[in-house]
């Protein structure tokens, strides 16, 4: 029997100490590190002054608040300083009882020429008006290279503001992560009203309006309650579906699009919505599922020239993430990013990614090795980490259980494209829309709150007593370490773990864009 928990979703209140706003005129606030392409650069992010909701908001003036950020490897030597840009955004619904509302000062400022793997202090801020942060720190990534990765990346998905997040990011910072990865679904701010009423049920609340509604400080206390881990460890963020978000003019994404500072430049993308960086020996690629993903779509393109650039030779491991899974056997979702799967599987399998990272389905699955629903030693191994605290239900029933397997035209997301999950034409489930028992391809499932943790720097025991040796710690192109840890455990307790094999002599890398855009 599969073990489940799903805890008791009590749900952050603003009235909650972690939420509140603790600083005082236009001092920073929600303050966030982020990545650049390589290890001489980051982005550092923070909020000043308050943001309104209301009937009548006047939106901030960007221009009255300097963005700098001082920062230094002593702390008591801040010598150098960078300058930014800022803005504000507004999510606006011009109808009768609905709130509109403006946010604060959103800063993003790029630090650039850092040294790899070094501490650096800062603080952020407008010195002019006395309005600076303390001093924190953060530390970069190794240089990028084959034997060069930083030690832990956690890897979590679908937060909220719950006690299953809570527990999640109290178990994800007593694992000492260099890195973050948060695979969508940020906030869950698009469940409330704009009175900041919560609601789980989408018919009965939002039923009678006329385009649905966000509580977008649910945000605000987001990074509130986030700011302690991510001032000082790099996140790497990538948009959910519950980042949506319409309002008025049909305008989505803005809540995400400008609270994150992304390095979509720096990779050659023209979107928030996808790019790619490095992190020591690394390549990560995040996709978008909620635009254009299509052959001819600029996403795919830029996809396309990403990897085509690449050296494998400097950054050996390949990883992707993206929101919705391609590969989940759980009811919820089922088969819903099909249209994705359908146009984006072969081009990442043919430049070999080793291991897909998603969320969206709120529970935990690992697969096999897999391309187009067969097993494959040179496939990538796909995992469900959309169990870090949601505010909504917890997915427990599988497609595969008799009589659970849903309708085919029930199972495409309107944001997503059109119909592609037909039936299965091979395997053991050929002529079916579900398989009859749990699929070749899903390896291990669970439905319990956790997060993982990467590792390409490890000591695995077999291996050093093999090697006779008494310090024998991985650090090359070969080995990963997957550990899933489950929130009703101690935080060193393990509830997954798996070594990630690369077999390089026996998956070479074969890619012929030519063929693939002639296709198209």
């Amino acid at each position: 029997m599969i073990p489940v928990y799903a805890g008791k979703r009590l749900i952050f209140q603003k009235s909650d100490p972690r939420l509140r706003r603790r600083v005082k005129g236009f001092e920073p606030e929600q303050i966030s590190v982020s990545l650049s392409t390589s290890y001489d650069s980051v982005w550092i992010s923070w909020i000043t002054g308050e943001f309104q909701i209301g009937d009548r908001i006047k939106p901030l003036d960007p221009k009255t608040v300097s963005s700098i950020v001082r920062y230094g490897r002593l702390r008591n030597s801040l010598s150098h300083e960078a300058t930014g840009y800022s803005l504000v955004y507004n999510q606006l619904y011009p109808f009768e009882g609905l709130k509109n509302y403006t946010s604060g000062i959103i800063h993003h400022v790029r630090l650039t020429g850092l040294k790899p793997n070094t501490q650096y202090y800062y603080q952020c801020g407008d010195p002019s008006i006395s309005a600076m942060s303390d001093i924190t720190y953060f530390r970069t990534m190794p240089v990028s290279g084959p034997q060069s990765y930083p030690k832990r990346i956690a890897i979590v998905g679908d937060l909220g503001l719950t006690d299953n997040t809570s527990t999640t990011i109290g178990h994800l910072i007593s694992n000492e992560p260099d890195l973050v990865l948060l695979v969508g679904d940020v906030t869950y701010a698009n469940l409330y009203l704009t009175n900041g009423t919560g609601s789980d049920c989408y018919s009965c609340s939002f039923s009678q309006t006329p385009i649905h509604e966000t509580y977008q400080p649910r945000w605000d206390y987001w990074g509130r309650f986030m700011q302690n881990l991510v001032s000082k460890t790099p996140i790497m963020v990538v948009e959910g579906n519950h980042e949506i978000e319409e309002q008025a003019g049909n305008k989505t994404f803005a809540a995400y699009s400008s609270r994150f500072a992304f390095p979509s430049e720096e990779s050659g993308s023209s979107s928030s919505f996808y790019y790619s960086f490095n992190a020591g020996g690394i390549h990560f690629i995040m996709l978008g599922a909620y635009i254009a993903y299509n052959k001819s779509s600029d996403q795919f393109k830029w996809l396309e020239r990403d990897l085509a650039n690449f050296d494998r030779s400097i950054t050996p491991w390949l990883v992707a993430a993206w929101h919705p899974p391609w590969y989940s056997s759980y009811i919820a979702h089922y088969r819903e990013a099909e249209c994705m799967r359908v146009e984006m599987e072969e081009l990442l399998y043919s430049y070999g990614v080793d291991i897909v990272f998603n969320g969206h389905v709120h529970a935990y699955e690992r697969s096999n090795r897999v391309y187009n629903y067969t097993l494959d030693p040179c496939g990538p191994v796909y995992i469900t980490v959309g169990d870090g605290g949601n505010r909504e239900k917890m997915a427990i029933k599988h497609a595969d259980e008799p009589g659970k397997c849903p309708e085919p035209l029930t199972t495409p997301d309107t944001y997503m494209g059109g119909f592609c999950a037909t039936n299965f034409s091979h395997g053991p489930a050929a002529g079916n829309f579900c398989w009859d028992r749990q699929p070749d391809y899903s390896a291990f499932r669970e439905s319990s709150f956790g997060h993982g943790i990467l590792e390409t720097e490890f000591e695995p025991y077999g291996l050093c007593l093999a090697k006779l040796s008494l310090n024998c710690t991985v650090k090359n192109e070969t080995w990963a370490l997957w550990t899933w840890y489950r929130n009703q455990d101690s935080h060193n307790k393990i509830g997954d773990q798996i070594y990630i094999v690369r077999q390089l002599d026996r998956c070479p890398v074969h890619y012929t864009p030519q063929k693939l855009i002639a296709s198209s």
